[in-house]
């Protein structure tokens, strides 16, 4: 008996949801081209922001990875934070760098939170909740506001440029942005799941775009009696013989 093709089409119902409160994006493994696109709009080119989220990943013991990336067309690294293998976490802004040295264990879930002013030129970052030294950074700069922002790749070019051995593997979510430098104690009410409406990225109300992340590998991240896939088959006579095969990335 000659073999039919069978097609099959899904869908992710949650994926549909704009508020991703409680969920994640999750990268299973190293490529060169999964990642998320975040769309946002700015009016006027950037002199100070925060950046907040959460991310989980097993990497910082054997490599370097990109945490968050925004990239302009004249600066791929207009903002980057990077955990750099021996040296901590990188904090990038307008193509400069610099370091803040961390020896924690970063294999458990790490809540970040990254600012940076203009006027001042003062670049900040939280870990946990707890501040960091505070470092001198591209003093006077203006970010530009037509942007590619990027989870899961470090862009090497706009919207582009990605390396594997760069790549996020594990977990991101909660991501926020401000366009201006929270206080003190705001980082504390971000850190503790209060809401403090961002006006750049929401996570509660955030437009994205998942590149190959979910056409190969379904993600089912909680118990829920609604979250599924439904797969349609198109065949053209009934079965009389099938095969399944599948693969779980549970370890």
């Amino acid at each position: 008996m000659a073999p039919h093709s069978v097609t099959l089409a899904w869908k992710i119902p949650w994926m549909e949801e704009p508020d991703l409160h409680k969920k994640a994006f999750v990268f299973p493994k190293e490529t060169e081209n999964s990642y998320v696109s975040l769309k946002t709009q700015l009016e006027t080119p950037l002199k100070a922001f925060t950046v907040c989220l959460y991310f989980y990943t097993e990497l910082a013991r054997t490599r370097s990875y990109s945490i968050f990336s925004y990239a302009t067309r004249q600066q791929p690294n207009e903002i980057l934070i990077f955990w750099s293998k021996g040296r901590g976490y990188t904090f990038g802004v307008h193509g400069k760098e610099v370091s803040f040295q961390s020896f924690e264990n970063t294999q458990a879930p790490t809540h970040l939170c990254a600012s940076w002013e203009s006027t001042s030129g003062i670049a900040e970052l939280w870990v946990n909740g707890k501040p960091r030294v505070r470092k001198s950074l591209e003093k006077g700069a203006s970010l530009g506001k037509d942007a590619s922002i990027i989870l899961g790749q470090e862009q090497d070019a706009f919207a582009g440029g990605f390396d594997r051995n760069q790549c996020l593997v594990g977990d991101i979510g909660d991501v926020n942005m401000w366009d201006f430098v929270l206080s003190p104690e705001e980082i504390n009410t971000v850190y503790v799941g209060g809401n403090l409406s961002p006006n750049v990225l929401n996570w509660k109300a955030l437009n994205y775009e998942a590149k190959d992340m979910h056409t190969k590998d379904f993600v089912f991240p909680k118990a829920s009696d609604n979250s599924y896939v439904t797969l349609t088959a198109h065949i053209t006579k009934p079965l009389q013989a099938f095969m399944c095969a599948c693969t779980s990335l549970l370890t």
